[in-house]
């Protein structure tokens, strides 16, 4: 799997492409963080405080070089009730607690089990995530005071823009190469709306972008256990939701561009960011997958273009706020119309047919939550439904062979996992009162998974003892052997091991194997 290429090893032209596909990403960040802000109840420049620190940050040290962060919708309507109920001061307190329980979480090397999200699921995220960005582009073609659509003339020349920048962007990417799609669509709507004087809504008319550099400052809030126990929640959603955004964009980006990243080293940087952030008056942020897929599409694949992005976006807010006030914001919805073009796993509806029932409706129950709530209680929703779906069809597996050794002796070879969901069946498989008076069973090919399962073992031998047969069991682990305590006088027990497994930990630059043994 080849991985990024050095800085130091890139030409000339790799620079100017990095480079330029950060100036892109800056653009687009702008309405975004503005709109985040607003739908957090917060000042425009919290959010792009936000996406500067919280970018910078982690294109600096993030485990996935290329990608993007900044301020995010799904964190921005978890915060809508902190700042409405306790002020603004108390999010930043919120966001400093949000990064510790992220380095927390880096440090526990917790990012590795993002493994065991399924690809349904994936699926069902990146189809519902798309949804979400061209829902949220929506409210561009509306009236903000009274929601309602605009005019049709107005509204006929925003869809209008917004079509040829998705045509110059398509048209920029296949043909001309030395300018980013995105980039060349804004630039050429932007000159087209200036040149003829089209009064179509600009980045201006969302807020004013100018200020000045952020300033330390530790939030006045008072420093007891009342105020812990108001941020706490709303820092534990946070953490919760910046890192389950942030590792699944990661994935995705990996897969795009064919390399990997590090899940604990993200953990670590958004934990970090978002530190920083709370005490420079940020409301704090995470991966950004549209922003990536910008990034991406652009040509940006190392951390140059993540830290042009952010180094722009601070000279948006500086210096520059006057020129990028006048980019139509029918350009900027177009580069994220192709972003959802982009983003949506379109092979989706080829396979749907073809991959089983359950994952199509994982993947389609993903989307719809993604959609209706929010990306962490989607993902969470749609692992639950599939570790169920794998528990009972692990559980269809359990089975055994028999066999005679003798006229006083049977044996059962087991085969498949018990554990909870197989209990039932397993119990089902022995007839203690009409087997011999000697009865072998045989656990090589099985695995015991849980204290389900050993408790079933426990049981089956209360029933070989209460009808009097003699109980011997062969190749179950010393775990095994150790728990079955109450069975230990009823059942001979072999000393025989099963051997051990290894399984992959997390990934860092690096394989670590931690070994394990099954009980």
């Amino acid at each position: 799997m080849p991985h990024t290429t050095p800085l130091h090893k890139l030409s000339l032209a790799q620079y100017k492409t990095e480079i330029l596909s950060g100036f892109t990403v800056a653009l687009a960040l702008v309405p975004e963080a503005v709109a985040f802000a607003f739908v957090a109840g917060v000042n425009p420049l919290v959010g792009l405080y936000a996406a500067f620190i919280v970018g910078l940050i982690t294109a600096v040290i993030g485990g996935r070089p290329g990608m993007i962060s900044g301020a995010t919708g799904a964190l921005a309507v978890v915060m809508v009730s902190l700042v409405a109920q306790h002020g603004v001061q108390y999010l930043f307190a919120t966001v400093v607690l949000m990064g510790i329980l992220q380095l927390a979480a880096g440090a526990l090397k917790l990012g590795k089990f993002i493994r065991m999200v399924p690809h349904p699921v994936m699926l069902g995220f990146v189809n519902g995530l798309a949804i979400v960005i061209f829902l949220a582009q929506l409210g561009q073609f509306q009236d903000r005071d009274t929601g309602a659509w605009l005019p049709t003339e107005p509204l006929s020349i925003m869809l209008g823009l917004s079509l040829l920048t998705m045509f110059v962007i398509w048209f920029g990417s296949k043909y001309i190469k030395a300018i980013p799609g995105p980039l060349l669509g804004i630039l050429a709507i932007t000159g087209i709306v200036l040149g003829f004087d089209i009064d179509i809504p600009s980045v201006g008319d969302l807020a004013s972008i100018s200020g000045g550099l952020p300033d330390f400052a530790v939030p006045t809030v008072p420093m007891t256990f009342e105020t812990l126990y108001i941020i706490f929640p709303y820092a534990l959603i946070l953490a919760a939701i910046g890192l389950i955004e942030s590792l699944l964009t990661l994935n995705l980006v990996a897969e795009l561009t064919d390399s990997k990243g590090g899940t604990s080293q993200e953990c670590f940087a958004q934990g970090t960011a978002n530190v920083v952030t709370g005490f420079f008056g940020g409301m704090g942020g995470c991966a950004m997958i549209g922003q990536s897929m910008i990034n991406v599409e652009s040509g940006g694949r190392t951390r140059i273009s993540g830290i042009s992005a952010a180094l722009f976006l601070l000279g948006f807010i500086l210096f520059g706020s006057s020129l990028i006030e006048q980019i139509p914001l029918a350009a900027l919805v177009g580069v994220m119309f192709m972003v959802v073009v982009g983003t949506f796993a379109w092979s989706s509806f080829r396979i749907i047919h073809k991959i089983p029932r359950t994952d199509a409706f994982v993947l389609m129950l993903v989307s719809g939550v993604t959609v209706y709530s929010d990306l962490a209680v989607a993902v969470i929703v749609g692992v639950i439904v599939s570790a169920l779906v794998f528990a009972w069809k692990a559980a269809k597996r359990i089975g055994v062979k028999s066999a005679m050794l003798d006229a006083n002796t049977k044996i059962y070879e087991m085969q498949g996992p018990l554990f909870f969901s197989s209990v039932a069946s397993f119990q089902d498989l022995f007839d203690p009162k009409g087997d011999p008076d000697n009865v072998v069973i045989d656990f090589l090919n099985t695995r015991v998974w849980d204290h389900s399962g050993l408790q079933a073992i426990d049981t089956l031998a209360d029933r070989y003892t209460n009808a009097g047969k003699r109980l011997r069991i062969r190749h179950l682990s010393p775990d095994c052997q150790a728990l079955l305590s109450k069975a230990g006088n009823r059942v001979e027990l072999s000393s025989e091991e099963d051997p051990e497994y290894g399984i992959v930990m997390d990934y860092d630059g690096r394989l670590e194997h931690d070994p394990i043994e099954q009980t």
